[in-house]
């Protein structure tokens, strides 16, 4: 028959098992959502990078036709007022991505887990 030090030791065991299976599910979790992130954030940079080459391209190409366009009379106009269209479209582009860079949380999934089991964890307050 087994004593009250048996039940006990028995008991803290399940109890370490079961913290061992659990932080190995969240570590596993984050694996998992790590990786993801990785094969997400390369396809954007890949397709960012070919994109933003082709419209570095066109947009060249829509600047050499308006200054040829307007060689003879207003060439420096055209320049300047191809210039600072570029800064403002430039300026734009800056903030709308770091808006969308304070969107994007790391491994979200895993820290509200993670949250949770410290919650559950935490003596009750009653």
């Amino acid at each position: 028959m087994a004593g009250p030090a048996e039940s006990v030791i028995s008991a803290a065991r399940r109890l370490i098992a079961n913290l061992i299976t659990s932080g190995e599910t969240r570590l596993r979790l984050a694996v998992v959502e790590w990786e993801a992130e990785r094969e997400r954030l390369l396809s954007l940079l890949l397709l960012a990078g070919a994109g933003l080459i082709m419209l570095s391209f066109a947009i060249g190409m829509l600047l050499l036709l308006i200054v040829v366009m307007y060689w003879e009379d207003n060439r420096l106009q055209a320049i300047a007022i191809c210039s600072g269209v570029l800064f403002v479209i430039a300026a734009v582009l800056m903030l709308s991505a770091r808006r969308v860079a304070k969107q994007r949380k790391l491994m979200a999934a895993t820290l509200r887990h993670l949250d949770r089991d410290r919650q559950a964890l935490e003596p009750s307050h009653e």
